[in-house]
C-alpha cells in the first residue's frame, strides 16, 4: 500500500511519524447501539499514544433526529480545538474495528476543508498486530485555532439525492450489506422501512477491504467498483445506514483518484422513515 497522507497509511508510517508535534492522532472508534459497546470507555482502556478521542455522536447536530449529523460549523471548531487540533496538523484516523467509523471522520474534516487528513489503514488491530504498543495516558493538550472552510459539493441532502435518483445522473452506491440493501434483512433502527434507494447500486463497505480490515489496492478497488455495475464516470453519492460506512466507500473513491463523490449525511436512517419516498427491493 502507498501512504498518502490525504487518504490512507500504514501502521509503519504512523510509527515512523506519531512524534512529530504537528501530528494529531484521533481515535474516532464508534459501534451500533446492538453491539452494546463504548467507544470512549474503551478509548480509555486501551488507545494509541497521544491519541485523543473523537466522539463521533457529540461532534454532530444534535438539533436534528437522526444520528450524528454533520455539526454547525461553530461546534466543529471548539471540538477540535478542545482536542488541541488545528491549522498545520496532520491528522491520523483510526477506530478499533479495524476500518469502520474512522473514514466517516476523515470525510468530515475535509467537508470542513482540511485535507492533510488520513484513515490509519487496519486500524488498532493492525497497529497491534504489528507489535506496536497502546496506552492508557491522556496526552497533553493545547488548544489551536483551526480555519473551517466548508465544501457543500462533498456533502448531499434528501432533495439532492431524490433528484439524482430520478434524473440517473449519479451512481448512487449503498454501503449496506446486501441483505438490508434488498429489502429482506431487517434495519437495525426501529421505524424504517426495509429496501433502497431507486436506482442505487449495492456495494456492502467490507468489499472495498481485505480480511484485516486493511483497503484493497487501487486496481483492487477499480475492480470491485467496476464488478458492482457502478459507472465510474458518473459522479458518485455514497449511502449506507446513517452515514457512517458510506464514508468508506468515500475513502475508496478518492483513492483511485475520483474525486466527484459526495456523501448522503441522512442516508437510510433518513430515507427510510418518510413514506412518501419511493423504494426499490430485490436486486438494482
Amino acid at each position: 500500500m502507498k501512504d498518502d497522507p490525504n487518504t490512507l497509511v500504514s501502521a509503519k508510517w504512523l510509527k515512523a511519524n506519531i512524534e512529530d508535534p504537528n501530528v494529531r492522532v484521533l481515535d474516532a472508534s464508534w459501534h451500533m447501539p446492538a453491539d452494546e459497546r463504548h467507544a470512549g470507555n474503551e478509548f480509555i482502556r486501551e488507545h494509541i499514544s497521544t491519541a485523543r478521542f473523537f466522539d463521533i455522536d457529540d461532534i454532530s447536530d444534535q438539533r436534528s433526529t437522526l444520528p450524528h449529523m454533520v455539526p454547525p460549523i461553530e461546534k466543529f471548531m471548539s471540538r477540535v480545538r478542545a482536542l488541541g487540533v488545528g491549522d498545520g496538523h496532520q491528522i491520523v484516523v483510526y477506530d478499533s474495528k479495524g476500518l469502520f467509523s474512522a473514514a466517516r471522520v476523515w470525510w468530515l474534516f475535509r467537508l470542513m476543508g482540511h485535507n492533510s487528513v488520513a484513515v490509519l489503514d487496519g486500524g488498532l488491530p493492525k497497529w497491534i498486530a504489528d507489535g506496536n504498543p497502546t496506552s492508557t495516558t491522556a496526552p497533553t493538550i493545547r488548544d489551536r485555532h483551526m480555519t473551517v472552510k466548508q465544501k457543500p459539493q462533498m456533502v448531499r441532502d434528501v432533495t439532492q439525492v431524490a433528484h439524482a435518483a430520478k434524473l440517473h445522473d449519479h451512481e448512487i452506491i449503498d454501503a449496506r450489506s446486501s441483505g438490508r440493501f434488498i429489502g429482506k434483512a431487517p434495519e437495525p433502527r426501529a421505524g424504517l422501512r426495509a429496501g433502497h434507494i431507486p436506482s442505487s447500486k449495492n456495494l456492502p463497505f467490507t468489499k472495498v477491504l481485505n480480511t484485516d480490515h486493511t483497503m484493497k489496492t487501487t486496481s483492487e478497488l477499480i475492480q470491485v467498483f467496476t464488478d458492482a455495475g457502478i459507472d465510474l464516470n458518473k459522479p458518485a453519492i455514497t449511502t449506507c445506514g446513517s452515514g457512517i460506512t458510506a464514508a468508506v466507500l468515500s475513502l475508496a473513491l478518492q483513492r483511485i483518484g475520483k474525486t466527484d463523490h459526495a456523501l448522503y449525511d441522512g442516508s437510510w436512517a433518513e430515507w427510510g422513515q418518510f413514506p412518501t419516498l419511493d423504494i426499490a427491493t430485490g436486486d438494482a
